[in-house]
């Protein structure tokens, strides 16, 4: 995973849902079709990606894809 561009590719890809970029920054509940469920898959989806093991519970406080971002991909 190199860019949130992956990121949002990987939750189209796998999930479904009609996202792009430009929502990467926004709290999750503007994020059209988001839902709790969808932290647990992406969680396991990401530690796939990455190979890295990712906290859920830091992944639990994240407020954006953005957020998300960071952990799966540290600087």
């Amino acid at each position: 995973m190199n860019s949130i561009d992956d990121l949002v590719t990987l939750i189209r890809d796998e999930i479904g849902l009609p996202i792009d970029a430009g929502d990467a920054g926004r709290s999750f509940d503007e994020v059209p079709g988001w839902d709790s469920v969808h932290m647990l898959w992406l969680a396991s989806a990401l530690e796939r990606a990455t190979g890295r093991s990712i906290s859920l519970v830091n992944l639990l406080e994240a407020q954006s894809l953005t957020d998300v971002y960071a952990l799966a991909v540290p600087a």
